[in-house]
């Protein structure tokens, strides 16, 4: 979005008027069917690029008060239409607290896809450059690692997941994908519920990359690369590959 919308609290989040629930009208008029999910969190919103308002210290982010927020942008969002909303913050308690906020605004059918183990990853890189949200990755006094998990620690990444579903949460989601294969696989045997996979930019772009480079045949390591996450247990996956694999798969059916 254009930078001299954001601001320190990510004010344009709660925008009814925004570019993102703009386009969720309009794909809700033009195809009323079509199953639409969107992101719940601050990070494109706010000039320091963390998921939420930080401390009047600006050492953390403040948990509560950025739980608030979600939640009242998790009922615009829902009452744009969609069907899905997919909080992907990493907040204590913010499933709970969203599950009530749309529940009390009428919006009992409005699903939660939980980012329930999402990784402190190196391989979000390309997508943080895009969204302008690559300094807050790795800043002195604080980055996004102080609330999102650490890659080593498998205990916590279920816990968070049986929180989550506690809270409820309709979906689990484990990001990245590639690199958490066995993570997918832990959630997928400690749940009843859908699992979600997200192969992340830095998955897709070092594909890309050792295509450009003649290292790898672009088809058949994408295809190889979902074929594992799927392997793994994932019931569905989020990847920037969708549309050639819908092609693919349309083709096959």
């Amino acid at each position: 979005m254009d930078p001299a919308q954001k601001d320190a609290r990510g004010t344009a989040a709660l925008d009814d008027n925004g570019l993102v629930l703009r386009a969720v009208r309009a794909i809700k008029r033009a195809v009323p069917s079509l199953t639409v999910m969107t992101d719940i969190a601050l990070d494109p919103y706010t000039t320091h690029g963390h998921d939420g308002v930080l401390s009047a210290k600006g050492d953390e982010v403040a948990n509560d008060e950025t739980v608030d927020i979600l939640m009242r942008m998790a009922v615009l969002h829902a009452a744009a239409g969609v069907d899905f909303v997919a909080p992907s913050d990493m907040m204590d308690g913010r499933i709970g607290a969203i599950r009530s906020a749309l529940n009390d605004a009428g919006y009992t059918q409005t699903a939660i896809m939980a980012y329930s183990a999402k990784f402190a990853s190196v391989y979000y890189g390309p997508f943080r450059d895009a969204v302008g949200s690559a300094q807050a990755a790795g800043t002195h006094t604080l980055d996004k690692r102080t609330y999102q998990l650490n890659p080593a620690n498998r205990r916590e990444a279920l816990l968070e997941a049986a929180l989550d579903e506690a809270e409820g949460a309709d979906i689990l989601m484990v990001k990245p994908a590639g690199a958490y294969l066995d993570i997918i696989r832990e959630v997928r045997n400690a749940t009843q519920r859908p699992v979600a996979a997200y192969q992340v930019s830095g998955e897709y772009a070092q594909i890309h990359a050792a295509a450009e480079r003649g290292w790898l045949d672009l088809p058949k390591a994408r295809l190889e690369s979902l074929i594992a996450i799927k392997r793994a247990g994932a019931d569905m996956i989020l990847t920037y590959f969708a549309k050639e694999m819908a092609v693919l798969l349309g083709r096959s059916a």
